[in-house]
């Protein structure tokens, strides 16, 4: 008889790598799901397909604007919260909309509405300094009822104007 003892299974190796991996498993696993409830990015909303045939309206909108010669610049102060156009055209409504989008979360998106102060200058006041990039929509009236839409991106804070032009 040999006298050779068998270690016990928690002085060996492979148990605990095997339980080392699952551990792990479990750990990331409760990492993932913790950061995907922290940072919900929302989900598809529910009329995506009508949404996706409105593209075609959104086109004819920046085509109108071409025709019309449309074209602005956009300077914010970051200081005072200034934001002011000038609209080169032959429209010039009493109000702008202007929508800045922030390209990678919804819940920073901003609205403003600006008013025609003189010939093609437009004034609003923005509550709170932009930072990074932005994407810019401005149009005559909120919504999707607008004639006319003109478009642009701008990274702030900056003292360069934004030019805003008929395109996607």
């Amino acid at each position: 008889m040999s006298s050779s003892s068998v270690t016990p299974w928690y002085k060996q190796f492979w148990p605990w790598f095997l339980l080392g991996l699952l551990f792990s498993s479990i750990a990331f696993s409760l990492l993932f799901l913790f950061f995907s409830i922290r940072y919900y990015d929302g989900s598809i909303s529910g009329d995506y397909y009508e949404r996706g045939l409105g593209i075609n309206e959104q086109l004819a909108k920046q085509e109108h604007a071409n025709e019309l010669g449309l074209s602005a610049t956009l300077k914010v102060d970051n200081v005072t919260g200034d934001v002011v156009i000038n609209l080169a055209g032959e429209r010039r409504p009493e109000t702008l909309h202007l929508a800045l989008i922030f390209p990678t979360d919804g819940d920073f998106d901003r609205e403003l509405t600006l008013t025609h102060v003189r010939e093609g200058r437009y004034v609003g006041t923005i509550e709170e300094p932009l930072q990074y990039r932005w994407y810019l929509q401005l149009q005559p009236e909120a919504g999707d009822a607008a004639e006319w839409r003109l478009t642009g991106e701008a990274r702030f804070p900056s003292e360069d104007e934004a030019n805003l032009v008929p395109g996607i």
